[in-house]
């Protein structure tokens, strides 16, 4: 598995305990913990680091920014898994590195992990709604 992807699959698992827990849970913990269970060969883990402090920092913005993109969904009816998969690729597509990572790898990212970790119809959710925020970007 590539670096980059197993570091978002990490950040992913951390950020679904600590949301799993109603955000209790002492989220750079659970993030040591991963790394160290899931991420034993990750050389550079930066990338974790940098994923979850900017999703913390812009939490409450890419929140809005998810219900305004799906507003038939309330936040805290969207699963788990996807809210979280939502709210790293929408860091990655607003606030990230576009040179290191163009909106498009972000958005396929994001799809891939929801397959991954909940369901072929969440990739399908998680572009809809990462498509739409793009597509707002681009104008």
């Amino acid at each position: 598995m590539a670096s980059r992807h197993l570091s978002r699959s990490i950040v992913m698992q951390s950020l679904y305990e600590w949301d799993f827990s109603n955000q209790k849970k002492d989220l750079k913990k659970i993030t040591e913990k991963n790394i160290n269970e899931f991420g034993p060969g990750l050389e550079d883990k930066s990338f974790v680091w940098q994923l979850i402090t900017g999703i913390i920092q812009n939490i409450s913005n890419i929140d809005k920014i998810i219900e305004k993109a799906a507003p038939e969904w309330p936040i805290d009816q969207i699963t788990i898994v996807d809210r979280n998969v939502l709210r790293l690729g929408l860091y990655e597509l607003l606030y990230g590195d576009k040179e290191a990572v163009p909106p498009k790898v972000a958005i396929n990212e994001a799809i891939e992990l929801a397959k991954t970790f909940s369901g072929e119809s969440s990739g399908r959710f998680i572009n809809g709604v990462l498509g739409t925020v793009f597509k707002e970007i681009q104008q």
